[in-house]
């Protein structure tokens, strides 16, 4: 059987943790932070952790992560 390609996008989004779980930037922090509050910038701090609905779509291209 040939390797599986890993989505080069995803590979540059998202990243594992050592349970498997998957790890990404924060949501709507790229522009726009006049609108939001303080208590929602201070909240988008950082990374977090998808939902396991979520996570099933992002491990599916990423076959050896």
């Amino acid at each position: 059987m040939p390797k599986l390609k890993t989505k080069s996008g995803v590979k540059k989004r998202f990243s594992l943790t050592a349970k498997g779980k998957v790890r990404s930037a924060q949501a709507g922090k790229q522009h726009g932070m006049i609108k939001r509050t303080n208590k929602q910038i201070r909240n988008q701090r950082g990374t977090t952790i998808l939902s396991e609905q979520d996570a099933r779509i992002v491990k599916k291209f990423l076959p050896y992560g």
